[in-house]
């Protein structure tokens, strides 16, 4: 897919934002039980990188997609777009490398700090 150059290049410097706050640990990411994929949130976005059951060398597609968490927009790049696709694997390899050995999580599940929100 072919895009301007202006807003490859937003999108390359949100990938090298990302990564760099992976790989310092300001961004945590997580394991979703039952599925094969890792999620954050950051500055008032979800991020989902999908799916993790690639092997190294595989031509499985991998995506990161993007979503603000008060609006139904949303970016997705996939691990074959010429431009960012490079980049998208460099994340994905230090979010895999980030959430190794951790324990899955339900992203859903209910809590006492949701019901108490819901019920207000």
């Amino acid at each position: 897919m072919k895009r301007d150059p202006t807003t490859t290049a937003r999108l390359m410097a949100m990938l090298k934002n990302i990564l760099l706050l992976t790989t310092s640990g300001k961004v945590h990411w997580k394991k979703q039980v039952g599925s094969a994929h890792r999620f954050t949130t950051w500055n008032n976005n979800l991020f989902i990188i999908g799916p993790t059951d690639a092997t190294p060398g595989s031509h499985i597609q991998r995506y990161l997609f993007v979503t603000p968490l008060d609006s139904p927009a949303h970016v997705e790049i996939n691990s074959n777009d010429e431009e960012l696709g490079p980049q998208l694997l460099e994340l994905i390899k230090a979010v895999d490398a980030a959430t190794r050995g951790t324990r899955a999580i339900d992203p859903f599940a209910l809590t006492d700090d949701v019901l108490t929100r819901l019920s207000h």
